[in-house]
């Protein structure tokens, strides 16, 4: 007799939590314009607070900052200290609010970080601290929360960059410039895997030789390193 083989269990995809939607997003824009106590305190209550409370607690967890003394004291800390600057958010400056609240509640706990290894007499340099959690420490259950972050801060780069003034820049680094443009927009499109790669699809875009596209590149690298000096910060 033949037998039938055991069905396969159905494998329930696991959803991703999208606790911070645009109507959060909206809310916090409304609350930053409006003057009104009570529409302010609404706000805050149904929408705000859930997503804030949420995304603090992924925070600490994605990037082990559970280690810290008194994490549930600072946790709530950071929560009461976010509602403070609410009204710092500015939409015009181009950041989502995700990107903008994520990114300074990281760095509020970094700066925690920094205060305990002074304490513990450990010298660490403050800029590599970032790097550092997430090299080591980053959590791959809340991979949401990095790839969104990720998403807008080239969503939000590639605005800059469009924004950049071509008419004072030279032949070859317009040339360049474009190249990089191009790469951005066809970024859905075509494979790279490393720093090489880059480079043959800019020689090959713009005619030039990699000296020449190096020399391009260190310019606009300083206009980089300001616009991620700036997110890291929150002041986009």
């Amino acid at each position: 007799m033949k037998k039938i083989p055991p069905k396969k269990a159905k494998v329930t995809k696991r959803r991703k939590n999208h606790y911070f939607t645009q109507v959060h997003e909206d809310a916090i824009v409304r609350y930053a314009i409006t003057t009104c106590k009570k529409e302010r305190t609404d706000l805050y209550i149904k929408w705000i607070q859930p997503a804030f409370n949420e995304m603090v607690d992924k925070i600490v967890f994605t990037y082990k900052f559970t280690n810290l003394p008194n994490i549930d004291y600072l946790r709530d800390e950071c929560k009461i200290w976010l509602m403070t600057i609410l009204d710092k958010y500015d939409q015009s400056k181009g950041s989502k609010a995700f990107s903008y609240f994520s990114v300074i509640t990281k760095n509020w706990f970094i700066h925690k970080v920094k205060k305990q290894q002074k304490r513990q007499r450990r010298e660490i340099d403050y800029d590599n601290i970032a790097k550092k959690y997430e090299e080591q420490y980053l959590s791959t259950d809340e991979s949401y929360l990095t790839e969104r972050e990720e998403e807008e801060f080239w969503k939000s780069f590639y605005s800059e960059l469009e924004s950049w003034d071509m008419s004072q820049m030279k032949e070859n680094d317009l040339r360049v410039y474009k190249a990089i443009n191009i790469l951005f927009e066809s970024k859905e499109d075509i494979e790279i895997f490393n720093k090489k790669a880059i480079y043959l699809y800019l020689r090959e875009i713009t005619g030039l030789n990699t000296k020449q596209i190096v020399n391009s590149l260190k310019k606009f690298r300083k206009k980089y390193s300001a616009f991620k000096a700036n997110w890291e910060s929150g002041d986009l």
